[in-house]
């Protein structure tokens, strides 16, 4: 695991450069670059900056599309972590035809997970656990990455690699990446950014391995590289830095 401390301009800066490079290997190495795409607020200045700098200087057109995790609705919904990812990124880069895969929230969840674990699968193999590329993840006050939320079911699953994942504290299911697709990606990069995010940078960082409280832990677990961007606020807790 590496930790990097950076202010607001170099955050996102390095972020993209990393985005970049993991694209550019991948696509030398293997034909083609996978990403899943993080929601929240933390990565809209990221998505913003790959498309106002980077639209041409990526290989947009070998790059394959996914997400992490989905709120149930619809793909038009303020809410929804595909409508946020298309007009910040998705929709201003030039993506082939079919390129990106986005959970139905739309649909019934059980129906939703399955369907986008048969996306996954057609990608990357029947039998094979998928290996991003690049995984982008943030993480919430809670600990959270993805819609892996600490004490509910999803963080016990280990056979499927995408399920409906209901969280009581928000009353609805979230569709989430299991935590075995997680630990599989070649490059893991967790944003964190603001004074909320403190306490879970620390206990991910530095605290006891409580994973059921903490999500966020199951990282350490990784197989691939694992990179934390943290901005100063979001480092105030650690001893380290």
């Amino acid at each position: 695991m590496r930790l990097e401390i950076l202010e607001s301009n170099a955050f996102y800066a390095r972020a993209a450069a990393l985005f970049a490079e993991a694209a550019s290997a991948a696509v030398a190495e293997r034909g083609r670059f996978t990403v899943a795409l993080s929601g929240g607020n933390t990565p809209l200045p990221l998505y913003d900056l790959l498309a106002d700098q980077y639209a041409k200087a990526l290989p947009w057109a070998a790059t394959r599309v996914f997400f992490g995790d989905e709120r149930c609705v619809p793909p038009d919904h303020p809410d929804s972590n595909y409508r946020v990812a298309e007009a910040s990124l998705l929709s201003r880069v030039p993506l082939v035809e079919g390129a990106v895969h986005r959970m139905k929230g739309e649909l019934d969840p059980a129906e939703a997970a399955c369907d986008y674990e048969r996306a996954l699968r057609s990608e990357f193999g029947e039998r094979q656990i998928p290996d991003f590329d690049l995984l982008l993840l943030g993480v919430g006050p809670d600990g959270h990455i993805a819609s892996l939320f600490p004490h509910t079911e999803a963080l016990c699953e280990r056979k499927r690699i995408v399920v409906a994942n209901f969280v009581a504290k928000l009353a609805t299911y979230r569709l989430t990446l299991t935590i075995p697709v997680i630990l599989n990606a070649r490059l893991i990069l967790v944003l964190a950014r603001g004074l909320d995010k403190a306490v879970a940078v620390n206990a991910m960082i530095e605290g006891p391995y409580q994973p059921e409280m903490w999500p966020v832990q199951v990282l350490q677990q990784a197989t691939g590289e694992l990179l934390w961007l943290v901005d100063p606020e979001a480092a105030t807790m650690l001893s380290v830095g």
